[in-house]
């Protein structure tokens, strides 16, 4: 039996609308599912946690946007015994587009329902004071995680959505916080050897998977099932340098420029010198100056696409 997690106020409510049409076509099909919708922040993660502790196999499907895959993965029990399928009706999208699956919602329930491909993908884990939370796509500090913030309560984002370009906040919000930010300094420890320290960070970003930001792509080489986290880290450059880059990334390109920096590694350790925002999945926390990234020993099974 199929367990659906549905955010019904995904891209700014359109995502009931679009759970409707699925519905019907679970119906028509006379599939087996149950259904829960969530209906407040980390409730996703709630339903996740008890539908899991019981330790057995479970086929999850979530219906929501790259904050609702956070929070569905925050809530696993046991991710080898787990089983994901998503159907994107976010804004950004990033896990669907890394990961190539249908973004389509009627296209990505067919994918599912007659899966041909499955792949195993690690999921990162932040650490800041006590608290620990998994990452499906990335978890940075400074600047990108600013837009984060800053995008949870965009009026903007609400009026893009509704056109379908919702993508684009993030972009108007980043060129904005770009002039606007002062970078500072930050120390890096890759995996307890390596000890880098960099002047004037704009920010520094562990990426499990390409794509985030909806849409940038910061490490254009993450491979999520390589048991390795990509590093990028943005120092040392003009601001009028960083905002002509910032185009040039949603290709890919902006990794040949000097002052873009990127690592790979299992483990990150990183300080700032002054407390600034972090985010996981896009999901802002308050602000920090030390953050530490690792992958879980268990990878998560992922419904995938024909290859």
């Amino acid at each position: 039996m199929y367990t659906f997690i549905v955010n019904p106020n995904s891209r700014s409510g359109t995502g009931l609308r679009l759970w409707n049409s699925v519905e019907s076509v679970l119906k028509a099909r006379n599939v087996r599912y149950q259904v829960f919708f969530t209906k407040y922040q980390h409730h996703a993660t709630g339903i996740a946690r008890k539908l899991t502790s019981d330790l057995e196999r479970h086929t999850i499907i979530a219906l929501g946007g790259d904050g609702t895959i956070n929070e569905v993965i925050n809530g696993i029990t046991s991710l080898s015994k787990v089983t994901l399928g998503y159907i994107p009706t976010g804004s950004g999208n990033d896990f669907a587009r890394s990961l190539r699956l249908p973004t389509d919602p009627l296209k990505a329930l067919d994918n599912i329902l007659t899966p041909v491909n499955y792949t195993s993908i690690n999921i990162g884990v932040l650490s800041y004071e006590d608290v620990k939370r998994r990452f499906a796509v990335s978890s940075g500090i400074g600047f990108d995680a600013g837009v984060c913030h800053e995008v949870m309560v965009s009026r903007l984002k609400i009026l893009l959505n509704k056109i379908r370009l919702g993508k684009l906040t993030y972009v108007g919000i980043a060129l904005k916080r770009i002039i606007t930010l002062t970078p500072r300094s930050m120390t890096l420890l890759l995996d307890d050897e390596r000890k880098i320290v960099f002047d004037r960070v704009y920010f520094a970003t562990a990426m499990n998977l390409a794509y985030e930001g909806g849409g940038f792509k910061f490490c254009p080489k993450a491979d999520s099932g390589d048991d390795l986290l990509d590093m990028i880290v943005i120092s040392n450059m003009p601001k009028l340098k960083a905002l002509s880059l910032l185009p040039t990334a949603f290709k890919g390109w902006h990794t040949r420029f000097k002052g873009v920096n990127t690592y790979t590694c299992k483990k990150i350790d990183i300080i700032s010198e002054v407390p600034l925002p972090l985010h996981a999945d896009g999901e802002p926390i308050l602000s920090q100056t030390h953050m530490n990234v690792c992958l879980e020993p268990e990878k998560l099974r992922i419904i995938g696409t024909p290859l």
